[in-house]
């Protein structure tokens, strides 16, 4: 839990100054995710969110080739 919350706090500092703060951010969530409920929570809203982007991305790459 430790390491999550230390990831999740680099991450946070890390939107603000150079480096992957999402990655870092993700990273804390996912850890956070197999033992805190509202972790868990974020992490699912964050891939639906994802999944919805990369849909899009793809339509509209798809387009772009035919």
């Amino acid at each position: 839990m430790v390491v999550g919350f230390t990831l999740l706090i680099l991450g946070l500092i890390m939107m603000v100054t150079p480096g992957p703060g999402l990655l870092f951010i993700f990273f804390g969530l996912s850890i956070l995710a197999l033992e805190i409920e509202w972790a868990r929570e974020l992490n699912k809203q964050g891939m639906q969110g994802l999944e919805k982007i990369v849909a899009k991305l793809k339509s509209i790459f798809l387009r772009k080739k035919q």
